[in-house]
């Protein structure tokens, strides 16, 4: 597992485009595990700070609970539609996957009560739109693999 610093220092031209997509809007969509094992979704505010990618969320949230009980947690950049006409033109998306590892909160927080966390990254990737417009770019970075790209049509 890595923290986000470690991956701008291992790839950054790679990380600075997966933090454009993260940074281009509020809501990002992070995936949690519920207690039977099932998947749930959530909205969730993120931020990277201090080569940490961040978040929080309300104190008695279903999301925290299912964090508290397993860290393992996925997130989506907030999606951007390419233009139609040229999809190759499109920022794509970006995704990445981890543990959760819950820090104290802020000390001027006025929500001591909330869940405060930070990322330990497993895996992160941005996918895109080819040029020409017939086929996927998969640009990735793994613990342990480092960054690869390829394609698929």
């Amino acid at each position: 597992m890595a923290r986000w610093g470690e991956i701008e220092k291992e790839a950054p031209e790679f990380a600075a485009r997966v933090r454009a997509l993260f940074d281009a809007g509020t809501n990002k969509t992070i995936a949690t595990l519920r207690r039977d094992g099932s998947p749930r979704i959530s909205a969730c505010e993120a931020q990277f700070t201090d080569g940490d990618l961040t978040f929080g969320m309300m104190a008695d949230s279903v999301k925290l609970a299912d964090l508290r009980r397993d860290p393992r947690m996925a997130m989506h950049s907030p999606t951007l539609e390419p233009p139609e006409e040229n999809p190759e033109t499109g920022p794509g998306d970006a995704k990445l996957a981890g543990r959760a590892v819950e820090t104290p909160p802020p000390p001027d927080t006025p929500f001591p009560d909330a869940g405060f966390f930070r990322v330990d990254i497993t895996e992160v990737a941005l996918t895109y739109v080819g040029v020409p417009a017939d086929h996927l770019v998969i640009e990735s970075w793994h613990a342990g693999h480092g960054y690869r790209r390829r394609t698929r049509t």
